[in-house]
Order: C-alpha cells, then sequence, then structure tokens
C-alpha cells in the first residue's frame, strides 16, 4: 500500500477540499481529528467549542435522540418529559424522567414505579378529575420505600397531580411536588343539565314535559349584561269539562318571562330568574280529569319560585265552574244556566289567566267555552242555535326559537234540543273541543285538551259524552332558557 506524509493540504481552488469520492468511506484509524466546529452542508453548526464550552446544535435547531437511543450524563433538573401522546387509562409501568396523564374516569388502575436509583425521577397527574371516585394507586418495584414505607400509595383527590424522586434506599422514594384540585377553565356562561335539551342561536333551551330536575353546575363569572338571566315558561294542567251539556275546562295557569327573546310585553312578567348553583325540582302538573256532573281542576305546575296553578273544571248544567289559574267554563240547558269560575287564582300580575265564560239559558242553547289563557275569555253561552261556546284563545310565545302556543280554553258541550250545530271549539294552544248533541244525526264527541300545552279538556254534549262527562285536560309543561355561548 503506498503512503502519502504531508505537512498541510490546502485547496488548489477556492474553498473546498474534498477527500475521497462517491460511495467512499474516508477513515481515520487510531488517530485523532481536530477541529473548533462540525459543520453541516449547509454551513450550520452540528458541534462547536468555545473554551470549555461545546455547543450541540445552532439557534433554531432541533437536537434529538435517535428513536431507541437513550442520554446519560447531562443529569436532569428536577423535571419530567410529560407523555401527552400516551393516555394512560390501565396498569402500566412508569420510566424514569417521565410524566403521566391518568384517565380514571372508566375504572381505578395502578402506577408501577421502575426500580429507583438515586436521581431517578416520575411525575402523574389526574387527566380527568376523577382520583376521587376511581384511585389512582402508586406501586413501589420490590421492597422499595415511599416516603420511607414499603407500601402502596394510593392518590384519592380529584385533579391531584405528584412528582416522586428517588432519594436512596432508606427513604425510597420521595414525594417533591403535590397538587390537589387544580384549576381547570372558567365556562363563561351558564351550565345546566335537565329535560330535553335544544339549542337557537347563542341559547340553550331545556323542555320538562313530565316532572323531573333542572341542576345548574355553573354559573358566569361576570355579571355584566346580566348573563346569569334564565327565562321561563310555566304552564299548569287544563281543567277537565264537565258534562252533560257542559262547560269547558279552564285553561292551565301560564306565566312566562321574556328577557332573551321578544314577547308579549303587556303578558310577560317583569324581569327573570338569576341562575344559582342548585337543582330545581320539576312539577309539570297534569290535566284535570273527566267530570260528571262537573269536571276536575287541573295540577299546578312548579319551577324554583314560580307557581302556575291548575285550570278549574268545567261547570255541569246546574253548577258553576271551577276558580283556578283560568276558570272552568259555565253549562247550561233551555232552562236554566251556571256560572265560569273565576280565573287568575290564585292571583298573579300579570294575570295567569281568565274567567270561565258563563252559560246561557234560553231557547236552544249549549255551555260555554272554558277559560283561556291570557289573551282573552271563553265566549259567553251559544249562538242560539244550540251550538257550545267557543274556548279563550291561548298566547304564542317563542321561548323555544319558535311560535308555540299555549293555555286554550276547552269548547263548551252541546245541548241536545237543537236542530243542528255543534260543540265549542277549542281555543287556539291545546284547548280540546265539545261534544256535539244526538238529536236527529249521530252523535259527534269533544276532545281532550292537548298534553304539554295546559289546555283545556272540551264540554260533554248532551247525547255525547263519555260517561256522562266531558273530555281531560291536556297536562302543563315548563321551559327554561339561558345564554350558554
Amino acid at each position: 500500500m503506498s503512503k502519502i506524509e504531508v505537512n498541510e493540504i490546502d485547496a488548489q481552488s477556492g474553498t473546498t477540499i474534498t477527500v475521497g469520492s462517491a460511495c467512499k468511506s474516508v477513515a481515520v484509524p487510531g488517530n485523532v481529528v481536530k477541529t473548533n466546529a462540525v459543520q453541516a452542508s449547509d454551513a450550520g453548526n452540528i458541534i462547536s467549542q468555545s473554551g470549555t464550552t461545546i455547543t450541540i446544535g445552532a439557534s433554531g435547531d432541533t437536537v434529538s435522540l435517535a428513536s431507541g437511543a437513550s442520554q446519560s450524563g447531562f443529569g436532569r433538573s428536577g423535571s419530567v418529559d410529560w407523555q401527552t401522546g400516551s393516555i394512560k387509562t390501565a396498569t402500566f409501568t412508569a420510566a424514569s424522567g417521565e410524566g403521566y396523564f391518568a384517565d380514571t374516569s372508566s375504572s381505578a388502575f395502578s402506577m408501577n414505579l421502575p426500580a429507583g436509583t438515586a436521581g431517578s425521577i416520575v411525575a402523574v397527574a389526574d387527566y380527568t378529575r376523577t382520583f376521587n371516585s376511581n384511585n389512582l394507586t402508586i406501586v413501589p418495584n420490590g421492597s422499595q420505600k415511599i416516603g420511607g414505607q414499603a407500601f402502596s400509595l394510593a392518590l384519592q383527590v380529584n385533579g391531584q397531580a405528584l412528582t416522586l424522586v428517588y432519594v436512596d434506599d432508606t427513604e425510597g422514594w420521595i414525594n417533591v411536588q403535590n397538587a390537589e384540585d387544580t384549576e381547570t377553565g372558567i365556562p363563561l356562561f351558564v351550565t345546566a343539565t335537565g329535560g330535553t335539551e335544544t339549542t337557537s342561536g347563542d341559547f340553550k333551551i331545556h323542555t320538562f314535559t313530565a316532572p323531573g330536575t333542572f341542576a345548574i353546575s355553573h354559573i358566569a363569572p361576570s355579571p355584566s349584561g346580566n348573563p346569569n338571566a334564565m327565562d321561563y315558561n310555566v304552564v299548569a294542567g287544563g281543567g277537565g269539562g264537565g258534562g252533560p251539556r257542559g262547560g269547558g275546562g279552564g285553561a292551565g295557569g301560564m306565566r312566562f318571562s321574556a328577557a332573551t327573546y321578544c314577547g308579549p310585553g303587556p303578558l310577560k312578567e317583569s324581569g327573570s330568574l338569576t341562575a344559582t348553583v342548585a337543582s330545581f325540582p320539576i312539577t309539570v302538573g297534569a290535566g284535570g280529569a273527566t267530570g260528571s256532573p262537573r269536571g276536575s281542576s287541573g295540577s299546578n305546575s312548579i319551577f324554583s319560585t314560580i307557581t302556575s296553578a291548575g285550570g278549574g273544571g268545567g261547570a255541569c248544567q246546574t253548577c258553576n265552574g271551577n276558580t283556578g289559574g283560568s276558570g272552568g267554563g259555565g253549562g247550561a240547558n233551555d232552562s236554566s244556566q251556571s256560572g265560569g269560575g273565576n280565573g287568575n287564582t290564585p292571583p298573579t300580575s300579570p294575570a295567569q289567566g281568565n274567567n270561565g265564560g258563563n252559560g246561557d239559558a234560553g231557547n236552544q242553547t249549549g255551555g260555554s267555552g272554558g277559560g283561556g289563557g291570557k289573551s282573552g275569555l271563553g265566549s259567553n253561552g251559544s249562538d242560539g242555535s244550540g251550538n257550545g261556546g267557543a274556548g279563550g284563545a291561548g298566547v304564542a310565545i317563542t321561548i323555544t326559537g319558535s311560535s308555540v302556543a299555549y293555555a286554550g280554553g276547552g269548547g263548551g258541550g252541546k245541548d241536545n234540543r237543537g236542530s243542528g250545530g255543534s260543540g265549542g271549539s277549542g281555543g287556539t294552544g291545546g284547548g280540546g273541543g265539545g261534544g256535539a248533541g244526538s238529536s236527529g244525526t249521530p252523535p259527534f264527541p269533544g276532545s281532550a285538551g292537548t298534553a304539554n300545552t295546559g289546555g283545556g279538556g272540551g264540554g260533554g254534549g248532551q247525547g255525547y259524552e263519555p260517561l256522562g262527562g266531558g273530555y281531560a285536560g291536556g297536562s302543563g309543561i315548563v321551559i327554561i332558557r339561558y345564554k350558554f355561548q
């Protein structure tokens, strides 16, 4: 083998010196290559030295270990590398220098510690803030200790985070940093659950068609702009219709606010409720049962401080309608009459309902309509041809984002002495129609109030009524609306 010995190699042209050629390796056996800097092809430093300081990489570079490689001799400063890409959901063995997020939302499990040597460090944090219900148990390796005790350690505080450093075999792993109930982000709006949840723009709506619980877990931290305002629509059960020749059932009382949407100004209640962290039982009133001779009144609906009264039961031909949110309608025949019940009982302002219409006496008259919602009363008697009186109209509001009418009065039943005519129509908002008579034609039934509207039931006609009475009232409803984003 030939050998060339020189004191210096210098470039003949330019500043580049090439040693070897493509596909060849250049070896320096048993010798040392001395330089102050090793650079990449783009002239960036890979390794450089200045005095006694050696720098790996350059500003803006990323220095990383190859997969499977390990480092030693660099030491640690009491920190760990958090394994954010591997959330732990079952028992695992930790490695020194790493921190873990443990998700115990489904079940409790364990973190096994590695064999500790002086300076080993491990950390863990409650990923789902569920350590209280499902513990994370930290298990030492073999006979090694945690805080001087050769026992496992159970983390039992929601949001807990722990950092352990192995000091020596006497005390083993020592907790150097512990956090409990760590902070989470704070929602800027009301957070609640219960009923059927829907949204309308930035507002959430909870609709209860049966009893339940409205649970508020968080309120807005700032009072600016009234972000904790809660609108409500509380409608009681409608009254059942009376019969025969009976009055329609009164609509359930209706109380609503409209701070977060445009509602009927004269009828809405002033202001709205303010959200507080609490659980509120919700009562949804049932409709009144059919009655003979008088219909049963509906049941109250309740949310927080708001109670709406059940609608009054409809009258028979000789008895008055019941009082209630709206009063039950009066009944009548050709020689006698009865009065409608008083509405807005107990009183609220604005009124939660209206009086029931009175029955008529005289030739071929029918029963009166039931008391309607806030917008009108039931008709007073018939039109003189044997027709039952119409139920009073209810109120349409847009608390859910769409216009929906509630609390219509039931229509009055028809007297059978007429040569024609029909039962009174139910009021808009779920009121049931009154029953027709039987003279000369097939009987025609009335109808019950519509469920979850608080509509009153129709009164029974002389020739067609269920078991001699009227028709059942519709159940009530509770709706709650607030800003959630």
